[in-house]
C-alpha cells in the first residue's frame, strides 16, 4: 500500500555519495525532502539536480534537508555529479541514495510499474522532524519538477503547524492566509492583532501571523 499523508516515513540503512546514513538518525530534529530521480545520465534529471544544489540556502533557511535517490550506485552517482557540474554551473551539495537493489524505492512505492518496472518515477516526499510525511507528489519521468513549488510547500507547512491558520490559492510566503474556522470571531480577534477580513463566516483572511 502506498505511503499516504500522516504516516511514519519508512527508515533504512544505505550508502550515500556522502557515506553510509541511516535515514531517521539523518533526518534528526530537521524537515527533509527526499526526491527520485529514474536514472543517472539522463537530461531532465540532470537539471533537476542542479537546481535542488542552487536551492541548498533556501532549504536550509527553512531547516531543511534534501537527498536523491535513483537505482544506480554511489560510483554512477559521483560520475554523473561531475556532468551536473559542468552543465549546470552548479556542484551537488547534497547526498545521493544508492538504491541499485531498489530495497528504498520499494519502501516508498517509487516504482511504478505501468510507468516503468526498472526505473523509479520522480517522487517527493517532504517528512518533517516528526519522521511523518507531510506531502507526496509523483512525476512522470518526462516532467521536470519545480523545486521552488516543494519550497512553498514547506512554507506552507511550517507556517500552519504553527498557527491555527490555512493557506489559500497560490499563496507564497508574505501572502495573507485563511483563519481556521474553528476558531470563534472573538478568539480570532484576540489571537490576530493584525485584524482580519472576514468574507464570509467560514471564510476569514489576516496577514500572515509571522510577519
Amino acid at each position: 500500500m502506498a505511503l499516504q499523508l500522516g504516516d511514519t516515513a519508512p527508515d533504512f540503512e544505505t550508502d550515500t555519495t556522502t557515506g553510509p546514513i541511516k535515514f531517521h538518525d539523518w533526518i534528526g530534529d530537521s524537515w527533509a525532502i527526499l526526491f527520485s530521480h529514474p536514472k543517472d545520465f539522463t537530461p531532465v534529471c540532470t537539471t533537476e539536480l542542479g537546481e535542488v544544489a542552487r536551492l541548498s540556502g533556501e532549504f536550509a533557511k527553512r531547516n531543511t534537508k534534501v537527498i536523491g535517490l535513483s537505482v544506480d550506485d554511489v560510483r554512477s552517482h559521483l560520475e554523473w555529479e561531475k556532468d551536473i557540474s559542468d552543465t549546470q554551473g552548479q556542484n551537488v551539495n547534497f547526498p545521493m541514495i544508492a538504491d541499485p537493489d531498489k530495497k528504498v524505492a520499494d519502501l516508498y512505492g517509487m516504482i511504478h510499474p505501468n510507468a516503468s518496472n526498472t526505473f523509479t518515477v520522480r517522487s517527493v516526499f517532504v517528512i518533517d522532524p516528526a519522521k511523518k510525511v507531510r506531502l507526496t507528489i509523483t512525476y512522470p519521468a518526462s516532467t521536470g519538477r519545480n523545486f521552488k513549488e516543494i519550497l512553498r510547500v514547506v512554507d506552507s507547512l511550517q507556517l500552519t503547524d504553527e498557527y491555527m491558520v490555512s493557506t489559500p490559492v497560490n499563496w507564497t510566503d508574505g501572502d495573507d492566509v485563511i483563519i481556521a474556522p474553528s476558531l470563534s470571531d472573538d478568539e480570532a480577534t484576540a489571537k490576530f492583532p493584525k485584524g482580519y477580513r472576514k468574507l464570509k463566516s467560514y471564510l476569514r483572511l489576516t496577514p500572515q501571523p509571522n510577519r
